[in-house]
């Protein structure tokens, strides 16, 4: 981790600036995956899952009995914790919901706007490093509750053809029966353009590695909606002396074990809490299964000195983080000034991990500064808003006018006539 003290404002863009990533050398690739995929359909899938995880499927789908076999094959301990985290997620992204709410904007003009859910939907679930059943949870969850009417599941099979059994488990949980074994660019494409086996979906969500995110991207430029813009994941970590630095060192490993590409800042007020936070980073990472990942992470990493938490806020907000921790002293009091970030996670006894898995809030977050403009995934992710008005003849009496004269000064003059002919035909009544 890189050690900056008392950096000048005027140094902080530069900064907050994640590791660069070139990924135009990977879209010729992946736009003849997607050619490939649209010209051949399932035989394209089949010929690339062989090609690039190197198994040879005899379907494209896990079985009604591998899915059904799953629940034998996991812990009682994995299930039990499964569905806790399966309830919280519920209990949270069903508060979300939005009742039609009527506003009569002037007497006899009645508005209101309604909540639709996208009729089919796409999930990308990485399976290789790490199987991301939580990540299935996250997005099946709100995807239910939203009313899609079909959920179109993608995850790559391992070296033996088979789904890991807790993603196997989680969709049947959702109650999703189709398990596509295709993964990478070819996943994402298969999804957008539809094959014999799998429809074009409406929106695709999901993470992945680079190919995936980059697939996702291409997509968004020709009209294929996407959850948001992904990227590697972060974590900024805001302490005091009031911090554990045992804590906080876990919390930035545990962003940085994603992956090489990751990155995890801190910023502290005190140069002690920075020092025992880098002796306790390298005692926890010596003991991490990923451990390679997670110090090229750190290696891309910052440790920040500033003055005061007034700096750290606007740091923070400067950075956008996907994850933001508050390790501080009277959190409370600070939250309103908290403007840019994907989740936050407030005190000592918080844990970023909580919301990657059950807490209840959602994990798919945006990435690279993207919380300055982007949420993350909810049930909103899944439903479309449509607005509706009714206009009674006394109504459009009271509002007519005004359209009139709008038009006319827009200069247009079949705008102006659509509101004149009906004020005629109801003054004559």
């Amino acid at each position: 981790m890189r050690k900056i003290e008392y950096p000048a404002q005027a140094d902080w863009q530069e900064l907050v600036k994640r590791p660069t990533q070139n990924f135009e050398d990977l879209e010729a690739g992946i736009a003849q995956t997607f050619r490939l995929v649209q010209k051949q359909g399932d035989a394209a899938l089949l010929e690339l899952t062989q090609k690039y995880d190197g198994v040879k499927l005899d379907s494209l789908f896990a079985s009604q009995e591998e899915i059904a076999a799953a629940e034998s094959e996991l812990s009682p301990e994995l299930k039990e914790a499964i569905l806790q985290a399966y309830s919280n997620i519920q209990l949270f992204h069903a508060q979300q919901a939005e009742q039609p709410k009527h506003v009569e904007t002037m007497p006899g003009v009645t508005c209101w706007r309604k909540s639709v859910a996208i009729d089919r939907v796409g999930l990308y679930i990485p399976g290789g490093t790490a199987p991301l059943f939580s990540t299935l949870l996250m997005l099946g969850v709100p995807a239910r509750l939203a009313g899609c009417k079909e959920i179109i599941l993608c995850t790559p099979p391992s070296k033996s053809g088979s789904i890991h059994p807790a993603i196997r488990y989680t969709a049947s949980l959702l109650g999703i029966d189709k398990i596509a074994k295709v993964g990478g660019a070819q996943a994402v494409a298969a999804m957008a353009f539809g094959t014999e086996s799998i429809p074009a979906v409406n929106k695709i969500f999901g993470p992945g590695n680079q190919y995936v995110t980059v697939a996702k991207q291409m997509l968004s430029k020709t009209g294929v909606a996407i959850d948001l813009p992904a990227g590697p994941s972060e974590v900024l970590v805001m302490a005091d002396d009031s911090a554990n630095p045992a804590f906080v060192a876990a919390d930035l490993l545990s962003q940085a074990e994603h992956g090489a590409d990751s990155q995890v800042v801190l910023l502290t007020t005190s140069a002690e809490m920075l020092k025992r936070v880098e002796q306790e980073l390298q005692v926890q990472l010596s003991n991490l299964p990923r451990k390679e990942f997670a110090a090229k992470a750190l290696e891309n990493s910052l440790g920040i000195l500033l003055s005061n938490v007034e700096e750290m806020l606007r740091f923070s907000n400067l950075y956008a983080p996907e994850h933001l921790i508050l390790s501080i002293q009277n959190f409370e009091e600070v939250l309103d000034k908290i403007t840019n970030a994907g989740s936050v996670f407030l005190g000592n006894y918080s844990p970023e991990s909580a919301g990657d898995y059950a807490s209840g809030t959602n994990h798919t977050l945006p990435t690279n500064g993207y919380a300055r403009a982007y949420s993350g995934v909810s049930l909103d992710s899944f439903v479309k808003k449509i607005t509706f008005q009714h206009i009674t003849p006394a109504g459009l009496q009271n509002i007519g006018k005004a359209i009139e004269v709008m038009a006319a000064a827009e200069g247009l003059e079949a705008h102006k006539n659509a509101v004149s002919i009906r004020l005629k035909e109801v003054q004559n009544v």
